[in-house]
């Protein structure tokens, strides 16, 4: 199913539902939740995916898992999505957080497989057994570490927020500390204890998660200049120890 809206087939007696979207540059679906579980697939484009608890930054040939009534927003960057909407019942292994995975070959196929699907499809052919398979496929993936967690607390989780919008090497522990009305010692524990990072990691993980983005139209060095790195190499060190896998996989160039 292409284009077509999830409140017009989400009835149907399907555990999987699969819909293929088309999104604009730039294009933000605001706040929102499913009552089936989604696993969410860009064959194209960057997607930033947000939640009360944490934000994942969803690269290129990776997808998120997003657990089921879950308030979640996606910023789509030049994005073309693949999509399953997945019964709860039918997945009770499905992770209690979003969780980004890889997509391997197989499982890209099959996606594209699934999104040509008519709505009642039929479940005991070919397309109930690509369905099926989906899942199985799914429940193998490993998560991947390009996430962070916000603090409980409104009053850090805006400090986090605004940095995320706006990462600046700047800021300080002391600012924040102040911005908080907290001693740095009491803001840097209670920050600890809430996101299970200190402040100056959570900020050098973001940065790094702010990078995935711009690499899509920006050089390595060209990255790790806006981001305030030392050097090309800096950057190229940090992002391949917090990732597994060096900047330069995310360029647009290296794709094409």
């Amino acid at each position: 199913m292409k284009n077509v809206p999830l409140a017009d087939v989400d009835h149907l007696d399907r555990a999987v539902l699969p819909i293929g979207t088309d999104y604009p540059p730039g294009h933000l679906l605001d706040w929102h939740e499913h009552r089936r579980a989604q696993f969410l697939y860009g064959a194209t484009g960057v997607m930033v995916v947000d939640t009360d608890a944490g934000t994942w930054t969803v690269p290129p040939e990776r997808g998120v898992l997003i657990p089921a009534a879950t308030p979640h927003r996606v910023h789509m960057l030049e994005v073309s999505t693949r999509s399953l909407y997945v019964e709860p019942g039918a997945v009770p292994w499905w992770p209690a957080t979003c969780t980004v995975v890889d997509v391997p070959p197989l499982l890209r196929e099959l996606l594209r497989a699934a999104v040509e699907f008519t709505p009642e499809y039929d479940l005991t052919g070919r397309e109930g057994h690509i369905a099926a398979l989906l899942l199985h496929e799914i429940a193998a993936r490993t998560p991947l570490p390009y996430h962070l967690h916000l603090p409980a607390s409104a009053a850090l989780a805006g400090l986090c927020r605004a940095y995320l919008a706006a990462p600046d090497t700047g800021t300080t522990n002391a600012g924040w500390a102040a911005a908080a009305a907290m001693s740095e010692r009491a803001f840097t524990r209670r920050f600890r204890a809430e996101t299970g990072r200190s402040p100056a990691d959570w900020r050098a993980r973001a940065r790094l998660l702010a990078a995935i983005p711009l690499l899509r139209t920006a050089t390595v060095t060209e990255a790790a200049g806006r981001l305030g790195y030392a050097s090309p190499a800096a950057f190229t060190a940090a992002f391949t120890r917090a990732f597994g896998t060096p900047p330069s996989r995310f360029t647009g160039r290296s794709r094409a």
